[in-house]
């Protein structure tokens, strides 16, 4: 299956094949713009000059490492924290997937595993895990049992929460509105 969402086609046919570049989107989705996000580990690959590998991230000297991701654009709002994230995420990769970024997801065998590997990724936690479930069963495929319940709401059907619910403009725009409505709520409740 391949991602469809409002970046390039570049960018989607990385995030589509290569497990690490999706973990890095998920990563630096926040404080930014989802396009931004999700368009940045294409333009980190441009910048390297080929699609980074986790050995190579979690080996990278780190001044090095800030410099790509602060080069004009940079690839995140805060280059130098995002950038010292993305290396420790490629280090865990390294320690406990062997460099394989596939296999966070590819030998968990339920969704509550699957949930409980994603949260213990840097930056990550239950929040994000559960987005990134909810995408990978959506879009991707990746459908352990009980992936739904390890996704919360974000894994229900017609949801309109995140980047799971992404694949054009018109749902991107779908999911802001929801979520402004949904902050228009709260404060009205607060």
């Amino acid at each position: 299956m391949t991602l469809s969402l409002p970046i390039s086609d570049g960018a989607n046919e990385l995030l589509s094949r290569s497990p690490l570049a999706l973990l890095i989107a998920m990563l630096l989705d926040q404080q930014v713009p989802l396009e931004k996000a999700f368009g940045s580990p294409y333009e980190l690959a441009q910048r390297l000059g080929h699609e980074p590998a986790a050995a190579e991230l979690a080996d990278y000297e780190p001044d090095a490492l800030v410099a790509v991701f602060g080069e004009r654009p940079a690839l995140h709002r805060f280059p130098r924290a995002m950038a010292g994230r993305v290396q420790d995420l490629a280090r865990v990769i390294m320690d406990r997937y062997d460099g394989d970024a596939s296999q966070v997801w590819a030998t968990a065998a339920t969704g509550a595993e699957l949930a409980a590997r994603l949260s213990e990724l840097p930056g990550f936690g239950a929040y994000k895990a559960q987005i990134t479930i909810a995408l990978l069963g959506k879009q991707l495929g990746v459908r352990p049992e009980g992936w739904r319940k390890a996704a919360g709401r974000f894994g229900e059907e017609g949801s309109r929460w995140s980047v799971a619910d992404i694949t054009d403009g018109a749902s991107l725009a779908a999911v802001r509105e929801h979520k402004k409505q949904v902050k228009a709520a709260a404060k009205a409740r607060a």
